[in-house]
């Protein structure tokens, strides 16, 4: 178990490009979004997501984004590789730092967490449970 991180996230920039559409409802899109994040970690991040949209009204995402700034002090770069869903005007995502990411003072960075994020709300709050090498 690892040190629990604080952090509040906002989105910004939302760019979604349908590229695929099948009988019975399904879509596929892209999105490429950009974050920015208060609390134990400061920083941004920018974001790259597949999506597909169900007949049901829900979606299932997953994506990568590489996020800069600082957590805890120590300053440098990661990735986080999502995977969730969007149902009933909520988003729910796991996400996990991918292993030898971390650049600068956050080289050897190891972690996950995850958040829930309801539709039309403007910050949501996430916990990134993260250690060292």
């Amino acid at each position: 178990m690892g040190t629990p991180a604080k952090i509040r996230f906002s989105m910004a920039n939302w760019k979604e490009t349908a590229f695929g559409e099948q009988e019975g409802g399904l879509k596929l899109s892209q999105v490429t979004c950009t974050r920015g994040f208060q609390g134990d970690f400061e920083g941004e991040g920018a974001l790259a997501y597949l999506l597909d949209y169900r007949a049901d009204q829900t979606c299932h995402f997953m994506g990568l984004e590489r996020v800069t700034g600082t957590l805890l002090g120590k300053k440098g770069s990661f990735v986080l590789k999502h995977s969730g869903v969007y149902a009933a005007d909520t988003a729910t995502s796991d996400w996990e730092v991918v292993a030898g990411s971390g650049t600068g003072e956050l080289r050897g960075l190891r972690g996950q967490g995850g958040f829930v994020a309801k539709h039309g709300e403007d910050v949501h709050d996430m916990v990134l449970d993260h250690h060292f090498d």
